[in-house]
């Protein structure tokens, strides 16, 4: 027989037992979450080279229900910026949460870790707090194409449980090809592919993806699932039915006005300049559609994705961001790449759908990819690291009249120790360049910049009112080695 219990030594007991639930609650609090409520997920969807629309594609022209359908449960941010206008720098930029001037990675051939090798990725620190995390496509600059992918750029093992790029079903290389340069530029082809989406990396990525958010969901854990689409990116290859979305005679090109200023020597990049000057009206006609065609391509795999969490119910406890890495050109200029420190190459889609946040609205805050991690990090309850750049954005997502910070800034670098730095406040863009020359342009009435006002006495104040925030920011970066 059990011996008598005192009231004593119930208490005592019971008070144990409350002080071990509480202390095991605060260990696993990021995971289930205040409340008991289940644990929140963190859907993270990436395309590349996706710039916003505006210019010769206007919003209805992109044919992106699925991206509208997210935006209609969340907030489109109008005006995000990347931080450095090509993949690498960027997409490391946005995971570190860190300036390019702060990490040093200034261009595509240098993985973070071996310039960084202790720095923390926002998904690190998920996994570090009981989340499950996984990566599907492009993601990290781990490869240039499916077929030359650099493993120690996934970073498996610290930022990601599974990181994998995926690869085109075979035979996948079937359709109707074209090089846009005649063969000068290997990355100027376009593809009308035969065959389905799920032959193509998109495809399989969103496949992957899936898969993933079904087996978590089955299993209560709490998840962060990225997909990285490829497209729109060069080459720009898509199935078929895209490019019937896109008739030719539907499409409108950029054309540049009648006196428009000189760009600065330095903005527009050394190199293929010429091969886009010799570039037929069906050459930049072609280059536009495919370009079109790629984001209908990405924006169904998007679609895809959404069903899933459809499907499971899952919108109410996942946070869903969606973001082009940075912007492109489509004619301005005459360039059709990326790599400046123009509106249309610095600035580029981001959409979150927060369970807690506003839906269907617009912010015209000036917000950086820097503020994802932050972000990110309130939203799972986990304590983000000291010295991060970006602000969290979860006000905005409750108010988007939400005081937030002065400017958005970008940089790029062209190398020889020549640099430019650019920053906007939602209306104006003050960009400085390494050689002294400078760029100032009123979006209100000049949204392609077409008319540079750096010199203007009567703009003075304006413009050295953005030089001091712009020399506020880390100064310019030495290149990591």
């Amino acid at each position: 027989m059990f011996p008598p219990l005192s009231w004593a030594w119930v208490f005592r007991l019971t008070s144990r037992l409350i002080l071990l639930a509480g202390l095991f609650r605060l260990a696993l609090g990021p995971v289930f979450g205040a409340a008991g409520r289940p644990p929140h997920n963190v859907l993270l969807i990436m395309a590349d080279d996706f710039r916003e629309a505006g210019g010769p594609i206007p919003r209805d022209r992109l044919k992106t229900p699925n991206l509208d359908r997210l935006a209609a449960r969340g907030v489109r941010f109008e005006r995000a910026y990347a931080q450095y206008p090509v993949c690498n720098p960027s997409r490391t930029s946005m995971l570190l949460g860190l300036r390019c001037e702060q990490t040093g990675i200034v261009g595509n051939d240098v993985f973070f870790r071996r310039a960084l090798p202790d720095a923390l990725t926002f998904p690190e620190l998920l996994r570090g707090h009981g989340w499950v995390t996984r990566s599907f496509g492009k993601i990290l600059h781990a490869a240039n194409t499916s077929e030359a992918v650099r493993p120690e750029w996934l970073d498996q093992g610290r930022s990601w449980d599974v990181a994998e790029i995926r690869h085109a079903s075979s035979p996948h290389r079937r359709g109707e090809f074209r090089n846009l340069s005649g063969g000068r530029l290997a990355w100027c082809e376009i593809g009308l592919l035969d065959g389905d989406d799920d032959e193509q990396p998109d495809g399989q990525t969103a496949v992957a993806a899936i898969r993933s958010m079904r087996e978590l969901h089955a299993a209560g854990r709490p998840w962060l699932v990225a997909a990285g689409f490829h497209r729109p990116h060069d080459p720009f290859h898509a199935p078929r039915k895209y490019f019937d979305l896109h008739p030719p005679e539907s499409l409108r090109l950029h054309a540049d006005p009648a006196g428009q200023s000189v760009a600065p020597p330095l903005a527009i990049p050394e190199g293929w300049r010429q091969v886009f000057a010799d570039f037929s009206e069906a050459d930049r006609r072609d280059f536009l559609r495919a370009y079109l065609a790629g984001v209908s391509f990405m924006d169904a795999q998007v679609g895809r994705l959404l069903d899933t969490l459809d499907e499971l119910r899952l919108w109410d406890r996942t946070l869903v961001i969606f973001l082009g890495d940075h912007g492109y050109h489509l004619g301005e200029r005459g360039w059709w790449n990326k790599n400046t420190l123009f509106e249309r190459s610095c600035r580029a889609p981001l959409i979150i759908a927060d369970p807690d946040g506003l839906r269907g609205r617009s912010c015209t805050a000036p917000v950086e990819f820097v503020d994802l991690f932050p972000t990110v990090a309130e939203f799972a309850g986990a304590k983000p690291p000291e010295g991060l750049a970006g602000r969290s954005l979860r006000p905005l997502l409750r108010d988007v009249t939400a005081s937030h910070k002065p400017v958005a800034a970008t940089l790029v670098n062209r190398g020889a120790g020549r640099f430019g730095r650019s920053v906007t406040d939602g209306r104006w863009r003050f960009t400085r360049w390494s050689d002294g020359t400078a760029e100032l342009y009123d979006h209100a009435v000049d949204p392609e910049e077409t008319r540079n006002r750096a010199d203007e006495p009567v703009l003075g104040d304006r413009r050295w009112e953005l030089q001091a925030l712009l020399d506020a920011l880390p100064p310019w970066p030495k290149p990591a080695p």
